[in-house]
């Protein structure tokens, strides 16, 4: 368990506009993004699931209204 760290989230907005994430930048490190798990939306944030380069799977919330995003979780390889 990571407790909310706030991390740069490179994205690429699809056809729809919705961001996907692509790369997360946490401090100087970039992880670019292999593949998105899986991915659901609450009230207030979206979330998504990802499968990192270096193994680890993520867990990243987006508050929309803000456009903050946060890393809930980082289950290693």
């Amino acid at each position: 368990m990571v407790g909310s760290l706030r991390v740069e989230v490179v994205c690429y907005s699809g056809y729809r506009g919705e961001e996907t994430p692509r790369a997360l930048v946490v401090g100087e490190r970039r992880l670019e993004v292999k593949e998105v798990l899986g991915r659901w939306r609450e009230p207030d944030r979206r979330y998504f699931e990802l499968l990192c380069a270096d193994g680890a799977t993520y867990l990243m919330s987006h508050d929309e209204e803000h456009d903050l995003w946060e890393l809930s979780r980082r289950e290693p390889a």
